[in-house]
């Protein structure tokens, strides 16, 4: 488990993120790349709800394979096509974290490799060693 942080000499976070945290001496850590919304298949969601969501199965299948799952991530970095997807992206993110809340960022970007990708999520977890 992390500790959260949040100052309050500085504004809240505008959303369920922590401003930071800290990870325990003698954890693990892992580091996953950017991952797009595309299943094993090859399968590709037309929507960034549908996108997020394999985002981050694919990040639960890389987390796995460390002992890990998505309750040890501690930093998520993501980054949509769009301010459109912002509240699809959110709301994705929301149902699947509660407190304490990962730090996180969230950028628009003007697009990815293949003009289908509408979001890409980076992830790093700590957990026992």
């Amino acid at each position: 488990m992390f500790t959260p942080l949040s100052p309050k000499s500085i504004h809240p976070p505008f959303a369920p993120y922590s401003h930071g945290v800290v990870v325990p001496a003698g954890q693990k850590l892992v580091f996953c790349s950017g991952q797009l919304g595309i299943g094993a298949d090859g399968d590709i969601p037309p929507d960034c709800a549908g996108q997020a969501r394999l985002c981050f199965d694919n990040i639960a299948a890389i987390l796995a394979e460390a002992g890990l799952g998505l309750a040890d991530i501690v930093r998520i970095n993501a980054y949509v096509t769009g301010r459109e997807h912002l509240a699809d992206y959110m709301a994705v993110r929301n149902a699947l974290f509660a407190e304490p809340h990962p730090a996180s960022t969230l950028m628009i970007v003007s697009g990815f490799a293949r003009p289908e990708f509408l979001v890409e999520i980076e992830a790093v977890a700590a957990g026992p060693a």
